[in-house]
Parts: C-alpha cells; structure tokens; sequence
C-alpha cells in the first residue's frame, strides 16, 4: 500500500535572480534551493579542500612514499571502492609516484576491508605504505596487523565509525566524531579526491589537475546514492560536464556506449541505471579488479573490451537476482505477520541457494515492495552467515545493529554500514534469535505509518507543460539522485490501451482528461513489483504518478510518462 503527498514548495522563490521557468522554481524550492547562489553549481562553490580534516597530513604521509616507496591502495568491491581505486592510482602515477598497485577483497574469499588475511597477501607485495579507499574505518585488527609487520597505514573512509578506531597513521573521514566538514554525505571517491587535491596542492605538480578526475568522482557518487547536498551536487555535476564533452576515462565512455546512453547527453540517471550496474557486477559476481582495470584503461580498445565483460556479468547478474527475488518474494511472505497475526517491521530473510553479491540487491527490492527494512543472507564458504541491509528513511540500519549488538553480545560477529544500508556476518545457530531481536529493534524505531510507501509528488503539469521541452528542461536541471530527488508528478488519466511487455512491464496509451491528448506511459517491474491491478484496462481511469521523459525510439522522440505508481482512480 502506497500513500501520496505533494511536497510543500516554499515562499521564497522570488530569491532567484535568474529568469528560471515557473516550474523549475517550484522544483528547486520544495528542495531547498531558493536562491541563484544555491543553483551555483561552479568548481569554486566546491568546499574548500583544507576544511576536510586529516586531508593535509595525508598528503605529508603520501609524499613521503613518492620517490622510492611502493604504494598499495586497498579498495572495496563495488562501484564506489572501484572508482575511489580507480582515481587514487591515476593521481598518484600522474603525480610521478614510483611504484603504485592496487588491491581489492574477493568478498567471497577474504570479506569486506582491510582484514588481516588482506594485509598478510598485501605484505607479499612488500609496500612502504597501505592506503584503504571506502574502507578502513573499522578495520581496527587489519591496521595492527599491517603495524606488525611493520607498514604504516593511511585510512580514507567514508563510513560511519564504531567506539574504537583503528590505530592507522592518518585517517580522513568526515563522519569521524568531532569532524566539522560542512558535507558528511561524501562518498568515499569524494573522501579520495579531497585528499588527492590537498596532495597536488603539496607537490605543486604544475601538469596535473585533481579536476580531471571528477568524471570518477561522479559516477562513485551516484552508484553509493550518497545524498545530494550542494557539495556532493557540485562534484557530480562537473564530473558530468567532462563526461558530456568527452573528457573522461575510456572506460566510462565504453560504458555508457554498451548501456545505450548518448554521452553528450549523459546525466546523473545514465551513471546511476547504465554504468554503475555494469560496473558493480565485477564485484556481486567475479572480481571488481576487472572494474578497476576497465577505468585504468586508457586505450579505448582495452576498455571497450573489459566494458564488455563487465556487461555479460551483469546479464548474469540480473539472472541470478531475478530467481532470488521470486524466492525473496516468497520468504518474507512466510514471515511477515507473526503467529498473532501483527506485522513484523523489520524482515530477515535467507536461503541457503542464495549468492552473497546478490543479497544486498534482493533486500533492496523486498524492501521497497513492503516499504521496511530487510537483510538478506546467505551462506559463507565457512558456514557463517553474510546479510546485507537496507533501510527505509527515518531507520539507521547501521545505529540499529549496533544497538543489537549492546542487546545481545555475541550474536552479532561484525557489522558496518550507513544509515541506509549496513553488512554483517554471524553464525547461522542465530539466525533465529537475531531475526526476533531485528524485529523489535527495528519496531522500537518505527511506526504503523512507516510500513506505508510514500511517493511525495510536485503536483501536477498542465497541458502545455507535458511536452518534450518540459522532459529537457527537468533533466537538464539536475542533477538528480538521493537527497535532490528527481521531479516526480501526478494526474488522473483514462486509459486507451493497456499490455504487459517484457514478461513484467505494463505498457499504457493514457488520454489526458483536460485535453484529450494521448501520451505514451510506462511502469516498468509492474508484474511482481507490488502495482498489479488486473482491473487497469481500455476505458478505466488511471492515478498515475510518473516521471517526465522523452522516448527514443527508431529515429524518432515521444514524451513518455515513466510511472512510479498505479492505481485505479
């Protein structure tokens, strides 16, 4: 069940100078940009690079191992860990370091982070200095081993830190207790990129330029859905005006390339539903290193060819996710209500069948079809189980394993992760305990009104505003993602035609009641996605709320309203 809201759009759209349409002003507004200076999306509105802490004594530590260091970056193994990767060793090579290399996890072999198994195969390398990206913050046994052997470690992260810290050299975060940076929401490529910036800055290294990385930077930042402040909005937007015109890495181009998407017209959207897929199957599936290498690439044959890959990966990968999420569908249905009939706020699901990538995807589906939080396990190579959380606005996923973990010592084994989305292992003896204990916890933080689904809309578009004027006007004014939501709109519809496409997609021909013009819709994933209504056919009216956009399709461009939801009027 879904409910609708219109977002409330503030007074003060007189603010904007700029001659913007009545309709991107009311846009901006109900998303708190009421000025010209907000929409201000320059290079020079970025944060200044020396107010994120521990940046400046990274860039001490890093030039210390320039000429005759060997330097190992440790990164994770999805589309964030691959970028942040990707940009440290550019910058470093460019920057005229010695010896630079990479390394990242096989999730399924050694786990999440710098765990000591990591550093023991990082030691084989013999590095003078282990550098983690996204990563690192709670690896408090790997830095004491790294320290064992006697090589210091630079710790750049992003999330949210326990009550210890590891004993690393130097550590950026902007999530650390006490940090001031005005923007908590970098990804960890933001975290990455701040420090390459404050290191240029150091070695005044007059052929390099840390803005010729934000096309990396932009498109980690919108795979990790990290919200879209100002700062983060600067940071994908300019990385998206080098991509349009070209001045990005091979591998990004050879991506969108294979996802069909126009560079010259690329936006947040193609980055979020066309490259990051592609490029976080590598890490679901096989192993992120073919990611990495793709966005090391620069001969755009190589990368052509590596893109390829990772794009038969993620066919599998869809595959595999589509098979687990019928199972998924059915599981949760078992355990949604209790033997006395009340629902459960929070779900743990598993499945001995099920493959480690892929939980996290699953749970993300579950949980947007029943609107609570859910983990996904599945089983580890030694018996314990790997669950991936995903949350609903208003429940930290991260804060409520730790509360488990206060509850019940020893149920847990380890767990980190955002307020969004978290990861944990434990031993499958209690699994039972800790779904019981995952209820309540997550009972305790919500309410009957969270297992609601809210669409919050912007009204309604008049006539002469659903046009493909109107579709190019909101997709240029983004960027849009988490935090700065794309504009979504609703209205009342009769409905001329109506088929399923694709096995799952409900495919309609809508007649605007005001004018009687007929547009094409769409609402992919219906079947199985929670809107079936077998009673929307020819002749019903339809409450649509949808997405404007413009349909290409054999040379020729239709506007298309892309539905988020369905509903009989």
């Amino acid at each position: 069940m879904s409910i609708e809201i219109r977002r409330r759009v503030a007074s003060l759209t007189s603010h904007f100078i700029s001659d913007l349409p009545p309709l991107l002003k009311r846009m901006y507004s109900s998303r708190g940009v009421l000025n010209d200076q907000d929409l201000d999306l320059s290079l020079d509105r970025l944060l200044p690079v020396s107010s994120l802490q521990g940046v400046d004594a990274a860039a001490i530590l890093l030039s210390k191992h320039r000429e005759r260091g060997r330097v190992l970056i440790v990164g994770d193994f999805d589309a964030d860990g691959a970028t942040s990767t990707a940009l440290m060793v550019r910058a470093l090579r460019s920057l005229g370091f010695a010896q630079v290399d990479f390394l990242v996890p096989n999730r399924f072999r050694y786990g999440y982070g710098l765990t000591p198994e990591i550093v023991r195969l990082a030691a084989t390398r013999q590095p003078t200095l282990l550098v983690t990206v996204d990563n690192g913050v709670s690896s408090i046994e790997g830095v004491a081993a790294a320290h064992a052997l006697g090589i210091p470690v630079l710790v750049t992260d992003h999330h949210l830190p326990g009550t210890t810290l590891p004993d690393a050299e130097c550590m950026v975060n902007p999530n650390l207790r006490g940090a001031t940076f005005a923007s908590a929401a970098l990804a960890g490529v933001g975290v990455t990129f701040y420090v390459v910036a404050a290191l240029a800055r150091l070695l005044e290294v007059k052929t390099f330029r840390a803005a010729d990385l934000l096309d990396l930077v932009a498109l980690g930042t919108v795979a990790d859905v990290v919200p879209l402040d100002r700062n983060n909005r600067v940071l994908v937007e300019q990385g998206l005006r080098r991509i349009r015109v070209q001045r990005c890495v091979p591998g990004i181009r050879a991506l969108l390339e294979l996802g069909f998407r126009k560079i010259d017209q690329a936006c947040a959207a193609d980055l979020g539903f066309a490259v990051a897929p592609r490029l976080n199957a590598a890490g679901r599936l096989d192993d992120m290193s073919i990611g990495i290498e793709c966005l090391l690439a620069d001969d755009p044959k190589q990368a052509l060819r590596l893109a390829g890959v990772l794009t038969q990966l993620n066919e599998e990968r869809r595959d595999i996710e589509k098979r687990m999420q019928g199972e998924a569908i059915n599981i949760a249905a078992g355990i949604r209500f209790s033997e006395s009939g009340e629902e459960s706020y929070g779900l743990c699901l598993f499945d001995a069948g099920w493959h480690q990538g892929i939980v996290g995807l699953v749970a993300g589906r579950i949980k947007d079809r029943l609107h609570r939080p859910v983990v996904a396990f599945a089983r580890n190579a030694d018996g314990s189980l790997r669950g991936s959380a995903r949350s609903t606005s208003g429940v930290n996923i991260r804060d409520a394993l730790e509360r488990i973990s206060v509850r019940y010592p020893g149920l847990v084994d380890k767990f980190g992760g955002h307020a969004m989305a978290a990861g944990l292992t434990l031993q499958e003896s209690n699994l039972t305990v800790f779904r019981q204990a995952f209820s309540e916890e997550i009972a305790a933080r919500s309410g009957p009104e969270s297992l609601l689904g809210v669409i919050y809309s912007d009204g309604e578009l008049s006539p002469h505003e659903l046009s493909i004027d109107t579709a190019r006007l909101l997709r240029a004014a983004g960027p849009w993602g988490q935090g700065f939501p794309e504009p979504i709109f609703d209205g009342e519809f009769s409905v001329v035609d109506a088929r399923i496409v694709g096995e799952k997609h409900l495919k309609l021909r809508v007649r605007c009641a005001s004018d009687g013009v007929v547009l094409d819709a769409i609402a992919f994933g219906y079947l199985g996605g929670g809107m079936e209504n077998s009673l929307i056919r020819a002749g019903k009216t339809v409450r649509l709320a949808y997405r404007l956009e413009v349909n290409e399709y054999l040379g020729q461009e239709r506007i298309q309203l892309n539905c988020q939801h369905v509903q009989l009027a």
